[in-house]
This record gives C-alpha cells, sequence and structure tokens, in this order.
C-alpha cells in the first residue's frame, strides 16, 4: 500500500476506536504513524494531538445527542488537567524517544488492567477533589506522551470515579478534546517537522469513523467495550515496550 492508503486506513481505525470507546485513538495513533507511516516519536506524538482532538470533538456531537455526556464532571476533569498538560508537553521535548516509547506501554498495560477491574456504577455524588486529582494526572499523562487520555480517562471514571461506562465513553471525549488542544499549544514549535500532507487523509477517515463508532457502541455490550479496549491497549503495549528495548535503546 502506498502512504496515502495506509494513512486512509489507519485513520478509519482509530476513528472507529474513539467513537466507539472514547478513547484508543491516541494510543492506536502514534503506532500507526511511527510504524506504518514513519514518523519518528517526537512527531507522531504532535501530529496525534491534531488528529484526535478533531476526531473527538466529532464523537463528542455524536454522544452528546444521545445523552450520554457528562457535562459537569467532565469539564471538571479536563479543567484539572489542562495546565499539567501544557507543562508536561514542554517536559516530553527534553525526553529522549526510548524513555517516551517505555512510558507509552507502561501507561498503557495499566490503563487496560483498569478497565477490564471496572466497578460498579456509583449512587452518589462525584467527590470534587477525586474528580479534580485524576484529571490533573491524566492531563499530564496526555501533554507528556502525545495522546488525548481517552484510553486513561475512561479507565479513571469507570475505575476511580465509578461512572457506567457508556456515560464515561462520552464524558472522555469532552476530556480528550480539551486535554488535546491544551497540550498541542505546547507543541507549536514541532509543527514543521510534520508530515501534514499524510496527517490530513489519516484526519479526514478519522472524523467519518468516528460517526460510526458511535452507532457501533450501541449495539455491543459493555463487557465486550471493555475487553475489546483492553486487548488493544495490551497488544499496542507490547509492541512499543519490544520498540523500546530492541530498537531505540540498540
Amino acid at each position: 500500500m502506498t502512504p496515502v492508503v495506509l494513512a486512509l486506513v489507519a485513520g478509519a481505525v482509530v476513528g472507529l476506536a474513539l467513537g466507539a470507546l472514547g478513547g484508543g485513538g491516541s494510543v492506536l495513533t502514534v503506532p500507526a504513524l511511527i510504524y506504518l507511516l514513519g514518523f519518528d516519536t517526537a512527531q507522531a506524538t504532535t501530529a496525534s494531538l491534531v488528529v484526535v482532538a478533531s476526531t473527538s470533538a466529532t464523537a463528542l456531537f455524536a454522544h452528546a445527542r444521545a445523552g450520554a455526556v457528562r457535562w459537569r464532571l467532565g469539564a471538571l476533569f479536563a479543567a484539572a488537567g489542562a495546565l499539567p498538560a501544557v507543562a508536561a508537553g514542554l517536559l516530553s521535548r527534553r525526553v529522549p524517544d526510548a524513555v517516551l516509547t517505555g512510558a507509552f506501554a507502561v501507561v498503557a498495560v495499566v490503563a487496560a488492567v483498569l478497565v477490564l477491574r471496572g466497578r460498579s456504577p456509583g449512587t452518589g455524588p462525584v467527590r470534587p477533589a477525586r474528580a479534580a486529582g485524576a484529571g490533573a494526572g491524566v492531563g499530564a499523562l496526555t501533554g507528556f506522551l502525545g495522546v488525548g487520555g481517552g484510553f486513561l480517562t475512561v479507565p479513571a471514571l469507570v475505575g476511580v470515579l465509578a461512572v457506567p461506562v457508556r456515560s464515561a465513553v462520552g464524558t472522555s471525549l469532552l476530556v480528550i478534546t480539551v486535554n488535546a488542544v491544551a497540550a498541542f499549544g505546547s507543541r507549536l514549535g514541532s509543527l514543521a517537522a510534520v508530515d501534514w500532507a499524510l496527517v490530513a487523509p489519516f484526519a479526514a477517515t478519522a472524523l467519518l469513523g468516528a460517526w460510526d463508532g458511535r452507532r457501533l457502541a450501541a449495539r455491543v455490550s459493555t463487557a465486550l467495550l471493555r475487553r475489546v479496549f483492553a486487548s488493544a491497549l495490551v497488544a499496542v503495549a507490547g509492541v512499543m515496550a519490544v520498540d523500546a528495548l530492541l530498537v531505540h535503546s540498540g
């Protein structure tokens, strides 16, 4: 396949993941840009923020129409993570690619465990301090790893704040959009190095896939969503870990 065709196919998969799972876009986008399209880690993490921010905003609209977004909780979560996302984004410029890749793999595994564990939905209001703390942590990792944070936000909403999975999926899209935009602001100096001729078709099919992903989420069980999400995270973590150990460190 040509690079443009690969970009189109990979973008569609990312869009489906974001629309159906409320996350997974960045954790799939970054490896796709690196291993399929030849980006280095710094370029991939910068480009992924553009793809994920635009796709998440599109998917958010679809979930909001279905009433699956907790706006107050999402706003608190996102607001707490905005500044940490910017600060961590600036810090990541000083970190070697091997460290970023390895950290990406570790966080993906932790997120997979949280997704599989789940938690029974809470019956009372969510404590603002807990929500803000979780949001700040996700924001920092968003900026540092160049991810939208959905693959961390969904587990945090479900496993830490006891939000039902379907509401967590919709709410995470609000958090992803805000965090990705904030983190992207700290990477403006690296825009010239990104091949936007490949990022554009990637983002275009991701936007289209997000709409189909929302319809897919309405047709499958919560348990299946968890298993698919966790399996994707573990698979990507394995590839990234091997790359960090054998390629970057070599």
